[in-house]
């Protein structure tokens, strides 16, 4: 792990979800790699790729989260370095900005390792609390829905070679996607502040390049949730549900009188997951939009799919002009 190293330490907070009363912060400990995702070169791209998935964690170490009211809560973090603090606290909306951001400091508890400490012991985080003017939520997927990634490819290759290959800053959004985004999350007022949460089966190893990557193409900022590398190992017991189904899971419960729009693509298990989750959920689902991949046989199985659930507005979009107009017809935009 390198805890006895005089390596630099950091605290990466991830972008997470609560209520007026309900405090709810992940993250991870870590030595700190400095990758730099603006660095140009194919070497440095691989080492970048190297670093991120090669990672030291600071594992069973006591972690502060600090709100703005200077109120402070504890978590301590598991074999892996991740931390959740899951707390009852009350009036966390005034402390939130306009759009539903409490921003948050994190630091290490533990005076021992504060001798690798280099420079600071404080690192940012944000938590999102919907805002009452929201009329309903989105929860989209990333990998080919709003981001090229080939996830439809022979054994993943462009999906490998993208990762490693290209920088955060020079990866396709799909065409329309990010106009699309905000125009959801203001609504069709265009004054709402629809909260938009990002799903993905990646690893929280590319929370950072994924986030770089929302930003630098101007979509909507939203809670970005992703999945732990032990989660792979799960994946193929049939008893254990995909991890995004549990993160869309926990994002319904925690705004069970919100309604949500769920976007994926027809290149993997979108489909089954959101007619899964519409079925437990019916009163919450507005409608599905599905982005048609390039490949016939999977598109042939999701519209048998939808043909035999008709219980949601459903679409299989191929220009995303077509979700607009179906938006507009439903009211959403």
């Amino acid at each position: 792990m390198g805890i006895f190293k005089k390596d630099k330490l950091q605290i990466l907070g991830f972008q997470g979800y609560g209520k007026a009363n309900k405090l709810h912060v992940r993250g991870r400990a870590l030595e700190d790699e400095e990758i730099d995702l603006q660095e140009k070169g194919f070497f440095k791209l691989i080492q970048n790729t190297w670093k991120r998935f090669e990672t030291d964690e600071i594992k069973h170490t006591a972690i502060r989260v600090k709100l703005p009211n200077a109120a402070v809560y504890r978590a301590t973090t598991d074999k892996d370095g991740y931390f959740v603090v899951d707390e009852e606290v009350n009036h966390l909306a005034v402390m939130a900005n306009t759009e539903g951001w409490v921003q948050l400091e994190l630091s290490y508890l533990d005076t021992n390792l504060k001798r690798e400490i280099l420079h600071q012991n404080r690192f940012p985080s944000e938590m999102l609390i919907p805002s009452s003017k929201a009329n309903y939520g989105v929860i989209s997927d990333i990998d080919d829905t709003i981001l090229h990634t080939g996830v439809v490819s022979s054994l993943k290759w462009r999906v490998l070679m993208n990762t490693i290959f290209k920088r955060a800053t020079k990866r396709s959004a799909l065409e329309g996607t990010a106009s699309f985004y905000h125009r959801l999350h203001r609504g069709k007022t265009g004054t709402a502040s629809n909260p938009i949460f990002y799903v993905s089966h990646s690893p929280w190893n590319l929370y950072r390049y994924l986030e770089l990557f929302l930003k630098t193409n101007n979509f909507p900022k939203g809670p970005i949730l992703l999945r732990s590398m032990a989660s792979f190992r799960a994946r193929n017991r049939k008893s254990v549900a995909p991890q995004k189904q549990h993160e869309i899971v926990n994002i319904l419960e925690m705004y069970p009188d919100l309604p949500f729009v769920l976007i994926g693509d027809s290149g993997e298990k979108d489909g089954d997951i959101y007619i899964e989750v519409a079925k437990k959920y019916p009163s919450q689902i507005k409608a599905i939009y599905l982005r048609s991949v390039n490949d016939e046989k999977r598109i042939e199985r999701v519209t048998k799919l939808f043909n035999e659930f008709r219980e949601v507005p459903f679409l299989l979009v191929k220009e995303t002009e077509d979700a607009i107009i179906h938006a507009q017809e439903h009211g959403f935009i």
